[in-house]
C-alpha cells in the first residue's frame, strides 16, 4: 500500500520491463500503491509503460509573468525581512528577474544562448543566498560591493555553467547593466514597463507581477522582435513535424498511388540523379599532380572521402528499399524509417547522421548535387577561384589548411602559424564577377554562402546595418 519512488529510469531501462512484468503478474495489489518514475526522454523507454502511467511534465513557466510569479510564489515573508538594509528587497527581485530572463532565453534556441544551459532554481537559490550574506556583511555604512556582486553573478553562480566566451560576455552584460547603485533610482527599469516594484510583504510583489504583460516582446531580453518569428516559425515547423509523425502509416492512397509506389517512383528519381562514385585511384592521381601534401589538397581528400559515404549510404538505401518494396527482402526497421520519411519529404536517420542538416528532402538532395559538384570540378579542373564554405563538412578544417597554406607562403617573412590570424573583408563583388583567386601579396581565399542573423548588409557602405524589417 506504500509508495515506490524510481528516479532516472532512462539509466536502468533494463530493469523497468522487469518492474512491469511483476506489476502485472502480480495477484493481488493494494489499492493505495503507486509506482512515481522519473526519467529524461529516451527513445528506448518501453513503450508499454508509457502507455499505462499518468504522464507529468515540469518545465520553466512561459514568460516573464509566469517565471516570476512562479518565483515568488516560492518566497516567504521571513525571507522578504531576513535583511534591515534597503538593497535587499529589490536585488532579490532583480536575481529573480535575471533567473528568468536566462532561463526565457533559451526558448530562442542559439539565438538566445550558444550553447543551451540547464539553469534550474538552484542557481536562483545560490544567487540569493549570496546576495542574503553578502548583504548582511556589509551593512549600511560600508554599502554594496558592486564589482563583487556582479562577478558572483555573472561568473560564478549562473557564469559557473556557460562555457561559452559570447554567452559570459551576455551574462557580463545583465549584471553590469541591471545591477548597481542606479537600480535604486526611480528611472530604472529592467525595459520599457519592467522595473522593481516597491513593497513589504510578498503579496505586494505578486500584485505587481499580475499586471504584468502575459506575451513579452522580445526586447525585454535584449533580442530584436525578429527573434519572435524565428521562434514562433520553429515551433510551428516542430508542431507539424510531430502531426505528420504520427499519422497513421498504413498503405493508404494519395491520387490512387499507394505509399509504396509513391516512394518507389522517388527512389528512381533520386537514383537516376545520384552521381557516380568516386574512383579511389582517380582521385589519388589527380591530388598528385595538384600536390598531395598540400594542406588544402589534403583537406579536398578528406571531404571527398566524406561526400563518398554519404553517395553510397543513398545509393544502398534507395536500392535496398526497393527490393524490400517488391518483396524481394524483408522491410528492416531502417528501410521502414527511410520509406516513411521520404513519403513525408523528409530526410531519413540513416542518411542525416553522416550528413547536415536542411528543411526538406527536396532540399538535402539538391544540396548533395551541389556539394559533390564542387568537389567533383575541383578535382578535375584544380583550385577554383571561389569556394562556398557552407557547402564544406567540416568548415573549420578549411579555414585551418588556410591558414597553414598562408603561413608557408610567408615563411620567408617569418611568419608563425601560431600567431597567424583569420581577417574577413567582405568585398562588393558578386560571386559571377569572381574571374581570379585573391593577388599573391594579399592571400587568402574568396568564399561565399554565409548567411547573417539578426543583421542586414549595406553593400554600398560595406558594413553592418538594421535587419530588415518585421515581417
Amino acid at each position: 500500500g506504500g509508495w515506490l519512488l524510481l528516479q532516472n529510469c532512462h539509466l536502468g531501462l533494463e530493469f523497468l520491463n522487469e518492474l512491469m512484468d511483476t506489476i502485472t503478474t502480480k495477484e493481488s495489489m493494494s489499492e493505495d500503491f503507486r509506482a512515481w518514475i522519473t526519467t529524461e526522454a529516451h527513445p528506448e523507454f518501453p513503450i508499454n509503460l508509457l502507455q499505462s502511467s499518468i504522464k507529468f511534465t515540469n518545465e520553466p513557466p512561459q514568460g516573464v509573468k509566469a517565471g516570476l510569479k512562479r518565483t515568488y510564489s516560492a518566497v516567504t515573508q521571513d525571507l522578504l525581512g531576513v535583511s534591515k538594509m534597503p538593497q535587499w528587497k529589490p536585488l532579490l527581485y532583480a536575481v529573480a528577474f535575471l533567473h528568468t530572463t536566462v532561463q526565457e532565453r533559451r526558448k530562442f534556441g542559439p539565438l538566445g544562448w550558444n550553447i543551451p544551459y540547464e539553469f534550474n532554481q538552484a542557481d536562483f537559490a545560490a544567487s540569493v543566498q549570496f546576495i542574503q550574506n553578502h548583504v548582511n556583511d556589509v551593512g549600511t555604512r560600508q554599502g554594496v560591493n558592486w564589482s563583487c556582486v556582479r562577478y558572483m553573478l555573472a561568473q560564478v553562480q549562473y557564469g559557473g555553467r556557460v562555457t561559452d566566451d559570447l554567452d559570459k560576455a551576455l551574462l557580463d552584460t545583465y549584471a553590469r547593466v541591471w545591477f548597481g547603485e542606479h537600480m535604486f533610482s526611480e528611472k530604472f527599469s529592467f525595459y520599457k514597463g519592467y522595473v522593481i516594484p516597491k513593497g513589504n510583504t510578498v503579496e505586494d510583489y505578486l500584485q505587481y507581477i499580475e499586471q504584468l504583460p502575459v506575451i513579452d516582446t522580445p526586447e525585454v531580453f535584449g533580442l530584436h522582435p525578429n527573434a519572435d518569428i524565428t521562434y514562433l516559425t520553429n515551433l510551428a515547423n516542430e508542431t507539424f513535424s510531430t502531426i505528420v509523425s504520427i499519422q497513421p502509416k498504413d498503405s493508404s492512397t494519395r491520387g490512387g498511388e499507394t505509399r509504396e509506389a509513391v516512394v518507389q517512383h522517388l527512389a528512381d528519381e533520386m537514383l537516376e540523379k545520384l552521381p557516380p562514385d568516386y574512383n579511389p585511384h582517380e582521385v589519388k592521381a589527380q591530388l598528385q599532380k595538384m600536390g598531395a601534401i598540400q594542406p588544402i589538397n589534403i583537406f579536398l581528400r578528406q571531404e571527398i572521402d566524406r561526400m563518398q559515404l554519404v553517395i553510397s549510404r543513398v545509393r544502398t538505401t534507395l536500392t535496398d528499399l526497393k527490393l524490400a518494396i517488391d518483396g524481394t527482402i524483408i522491410m528492416s526497421e531502417e528501410l521502414q524509417d527511410a520509406l516513411d520519411n521520404i513519403y513525408d519529404a523528409r530526410i531519413p536517420k540513416l542518411w542525416f547522421r553522416i550528413s547536415w542538416e536542411s528543411a526538406t528532402l527536396g532540399f538535402w538532395f539538391t544540396e548533395l548535387l551541389e556539394r559533390n559538384q564542387q568537389f567533383s570540378s575541383w578535382l578535375q579542373n584544380g583550385r577554383p577561384n571561389q569556394f562556398w564554405m557552407t557547402g564544406f563538412f567540416n568548415p573549420q578544417g578549411f579555414l585551418t589548411a588556410m591558414r597553414q597554406e598562408t603561413t608557408r607562403m610567408n615563411l620567408a617573412k617569418g611568419w608563425e602559424l601560431d600567431s597567424v590570424v583569420l581577417v574577413s573583408e567582405v568585398t562588393r563583388m558578386m560571386k559571377e564577377e569572381v574571374a581570379g583567386p585573391p593577388p599573391a601579396d594579399v592571400g587568402g581565399v574568396f568564399i561565399h554562402g554565409l548567411l547573417l542573423e539578426g543583421a542586414g548588409w549595406d553593400r554600398r557602405n560595406s558594413r553592418l546595418t538594421e535587419p530588415a524589417p518585421k515581417v
